[in-house]
Formats: structure tokens, sequence, C-alpha cells
């Protein structure tokens, strides 16, 4: 009916969503659009909880810099450490 808008609204989601299924995808080494069938298909047989899992990876991502390791060359310190 109106393929040209829903391509434009898919091509937007692909590039100014989160990129969690993305991020996923590279990490699990599957496709972003099986993860993506997943997180629907969770959320109907779970009414909505993958919902808060992926905001909260979201969230994550987007706000990762402020969560990494202020220098790549130290290595992590530990508690015990003194």
């Amino acid at each position: 009916m109106f393929p040209g808008i829903i391509i434009d609204i898919v091509s937007w989601f692909e590039q100014k969503a989160f990129g969690v299924c993305t991020w996923l995808g590279l990490k699990l080494g599957m496709k972003s659009t099986t993860i993506r069938l997943y997180f629907i298909y969770l959320s109907f047989f779970t009414f909505g909880s993958p919902i808060i899992i992926y905001f909260i990876l979201a969230f994550l991502l987007e706000n990762k810099k402020y969560f990494s390791r202020s220098s790549v060359n130290q290595p992590r310190r530990r508690t015990w450490d003194l």
C-alpha cells in the first residue's frame, strides 16, 4: 500500500535506533534480524519484560564511554589491591 513510507521507517529505525540487536548480533555471531525476532516473540510470550532488558542495554550502549576504563593501557585494579 505505502511501500516507500514503510521502507523509510525501517531504514530510519536501522540507522537511528539504539543498535542493541546489532551489537548483540556482533557479540553472539548471529544476524541482527534473528535477534529482533527473538525480542518480539519473547515480548509477546512474557508480556513485555524483554523490552525492559532492551532499554537497559540501550542505555548502557549509549553511555558506555562513562562505564569504560579511563585508560586502556593500565590493567584493571582489583578491590584487594592496595
